[in-house]
């Protein structure tokens, strides 16, 4: 049943950005905040959404759907819940201009949420009016470890991979053990979540998900440097010809709470 009741709009936060505390104010608030749930390498279930929103969408249409996105925070299944516009996508392929990332502490949670009235409302009602492409892909990070809502303020790097047809368990476990491995060799990443799709209907042949998740900003783009660089494309070239394409996708969580 489709709910007709939408979540309530809120002013979008580039609007609100003049007027909020800094990131750093907003992170230290968060950090001493007790309600906080912390994940002691914990197993967690990730959904992250990509939308392509049309060209010619409306901005108010675009504003009211990141707003009601937003909303869903309030979903008793939901543990961490943020969406808005990406900062660059880094494809050939695709063209996404929004992200929605999530956390559950179950798969059943997770398809409760899927399911929940006023979860289809808002996608029925704010989302599919104005999105030409939508997709989505979900996992279990078995060691999750740090705070299971990101901070505000931080940077999230997401990565999805698609294996080669004739890849096997074999590439994919190294595939997995590399992935799981960058984190060693890029020191600004804060957390990283990493594992297996298990929506394969909706993930447009993409079966491993990552998330990175950074400070801020400036420590995203400090992946750019030539020391990160070099390393990151030490790690991709050890399991390179296992894949069959990358999407990745980078996004600022709103400063504000």
């Amino acid at each position: 049943m489709i709910c007709t009741r939408a979540v309530a709009a809120k002013p979008h936060f580039l609007a609100l950005r003049n007027h909020s505390p800094s990131a750093a104010v907003l992170r230290r608030r968060f950090s001493a905040s007790s309600t906080v749930r912390m994940s002691a390498a914990g197993r967690i279930v990730e959904h992250v959404v990509l939308f392509k929103v049309k060209p010619d969408a409306d901005a108010s249409k675009v504003n009211d759907m990141v707003a009601n996105l937003n909303g869903l925070t309030s979903l008793p299944q939901v543990l961490h819940l943020t969406a808005g516009a990406v900062l660059r996508t880094r494809s050939d392929s695709f063209a996404f201009s929004h992200l929605l990332h999530s956390r559950y502490a179950s798969m059943s949670d997770l398809a409760a949420y899927s399911a929940h009235p006023d979860h289809t409302g808002v996608v029925k009602a704010y989302v599919l009016p104005i999105c030409d492409d939508i997709m989505a892909v979900d996992w279990i990070s078995d060691e999750l470890a740090g705070p299971v809502k990101v901070p505000p303020g931080s940077a999230m790097r997401v990565t999805f991979l698609k294996l080669k047809e004739n890849s096997g368990e074999g590439e994919k476990g190294e595939i997995l053990r590399v992935t799981r491995g960058i984190k060693e060799k890029l020191p600004s990443i804060d957390q990283l979540s990493v594992g297996e799709n298990l929506s394969p209907a909706r993930a447009k042949g993409f079966s491993i998900g990552s998330v990175a998740v950074f400070g801020g900003v400036k420590d995203l783009e400090s992946l750019e440097s030539e020391s990160a660089a070099a390393a990151a494309k030490e790690e991709k070239d050890k399991v390179r010809e296992f894949l069959d394409g990358v999407l990745v996708v980078d996004y600022a969580v709103p400063a504000y709470l």
